[in-house]
């Protein structure tokens, strides 16, 4: 099981330290979440301060675009140090065209699927991704509680990748503790991405060993 720190709720005012200290703490991967206050109803972080933190970890960095247009600004999160880009497929854009062109551009694509929408409508590009990513709460805010109701998105994720033989790696964002990182696993995920439930503990690596096992 891998573990991915969501610097959503990491302590803004020393960002760089943060990275370095989970990556220390045995992260996998760190995950950056940019919202634009439209396609949901928060603002983070630009490509400029990716950019500025990126030399604090050696690891993959995850630059998830929950924004209306990820066709226009997914370039710049690669070129600051993005190495996964995700989009959400909730976006009215032309998905395969946009995965051609990211993976063209030697990144890898992760596809993301918000709680209420049916997730048949990724089935189409699992072929190509590398990643989807299964929101278990609404996106937008860090803390809130785990949508059990999208379980069941994770174990059909599972059954397809099984039946086709398929390479892309599930993960889920959202809520993620010890019992709900369980509930998860059983369901077959390969990632966790979690944010308050290790930023808000006292020992980080304690709390990401204990979600890997």
């Amino acid at each position: 099981m891998k573990v991915s720190p969501s610097l959503l709720s990491a302590d803004f005012s020393r960002l760089g330290d943060e990275v370095r200290k989970v990556t220390e703490a045995g992260a996998d991967f760190i995950h950056f979440d940019v919202m634009d206050g439209h396609f949901v109803p928060n603002i983070t972080f630009g490509p400029m301060v990716l950019k500025a933190i990126r030399r604090f970890s050696h690891l993959l960095f995850e630059a998830h675009l929950m924004i209306s247009h990820p066709e226009k600004y997914w370039k710049q999160f690669a070129d600051a140090g993005g190495d996964v880009i995700g989009i959400h497929i909730e976006c009215n854009i032309d998905h395969k065209s946009l995965i051609k062109e990211i993976q063209g551009y030697g990144k890898k694509v992760c596809m993301v699927v918000n709680p209420p929408t049916d997730v048949e409508r990724v089935y189409p590009f699992l072929e190509y991704v590398e990643q989807v990513l299964v929101m278990t709460v609404n996106p937008g805010f860090g803390g809130q509680e785990f949508i059990y109701e999208t379980v069941p998105k994770i174990e059909k994720l599972a059954e397809i990748k099984g039946k086709n033989n398929f390479s892309f790696e599930i993960s889920v964002d959202g809520g993620i503790n010890y019992e709900t990182a369980e509930i998860v696993k059983k369901a077959g995920v390969d990632t966790l991405i979690v944010g308050s439930f290790i930023f808000r503990s006292k020992d980080y690596r304690k709390v990401i060993e204990g979600l890997k096992k």
